[in-house]
């Protein structure tokens, strides 16, 4: 059975990114293809570390974040320590959705009694 290995333009494909996202994502060294020639091949790991870029990036974590977590795991292959910086990040980063969420419903609300005023006097 052989290993499950992408190609550059699938790997773009299967995490619609664009060429030029996966290229900065290399790098900034968060992701490391085989090359062979001018081809790049993603392996599982590299597959595995865009799907935690790609969550990382959902849940609104610096590059930054994500590259000093992913290297924990280099350091510590067990990966306590990557877990208790992904409690620690994860906190964090709820604290501050949180935050703009609130940011959002107060906005909200001002906008919609501004509206409300002015549909009032036409």
């Amino acid at each position: 059975m052989s290993e499950t290995r992408l190609t550059f333009k699938e790997m773009c494909a299967e995490f619609d990114v664009t060429p030029r996202t996966l290229r900065y994502y290399e790098y900034i060294e968060l992701l490391a293809p085989e090359r062979e020639g001018r081809s790049r091949f993603y392996r599982p790991r590299e597959i595995a570390r865009m799907k935690l870029i790609m969550r990382g990036r959902k849940f609104g974590f610096s590059l930054e974040d994500i590259r000093q977590w992913l290297e924990l795991y280099d350091e510590d292959p067990e990966g306590r320590v990557q877990m208790e910086k992904w409690i620690e990040l994860a906190d964090a980063q709820m604290a501050e959705l949180v935050s703009r969420k609130e940011q959002i419903e107060e906005a909200i609300t001002e906008l919609q009694a501004l509206r409300d005023h002015v549909a009032e006097g036409l």
